[in-house]
């Protein structure tokens, strides 16, 4: 099993409160597909820099890191193609460092 960090584009077209409920709804398919959940990262709603499609300006950005096989996350990104709320889903090996908690050092 290795550690994979997937950052999720959420597009909740105007339905703010419904961001606990799609995050929930990501963790479901992640743990469906045989991988299991460590941390999950809910960021800011932030306005794309290059607007593709007029009717979605922004996004809701949420970090999910996750154990799996590398079976399991080959057919990971196309679970995602149907699930109303994610725009955009990207995949990769998280670092050694990736979810440990930041701590700060004095100068």
């Amino acid at each position: 099993m290795k550690r994979y960090e997937g950052l999720f584009i959420l597009d909740l077209a105007g339905r703010e409160e419904g961001l606990n409920e799609a995050v929930e709804k990501v963790k479901t398919i992640i743990t469906g597909a045989g991988a299991q959940v460590q941390t999950v990262q809910k960021m800011d709603k932030r306005p794309f820099v290059r607007v593709t499609d007029k009717k979605v300006t922004g996004g809701h950005y949420v970090n999910v890191i996750f154990e799996a096989s590398t079976t399991t996350i080959a057919g990971l990104p196309s679970k995602f193609t149907h699930v109303e709320e994610v725009y955009r889903v990207l995949f990769h090996e998280a670092s050694k460092s990736a979810g440990a908690p930041v701590t700060e050092t004095a100068a």
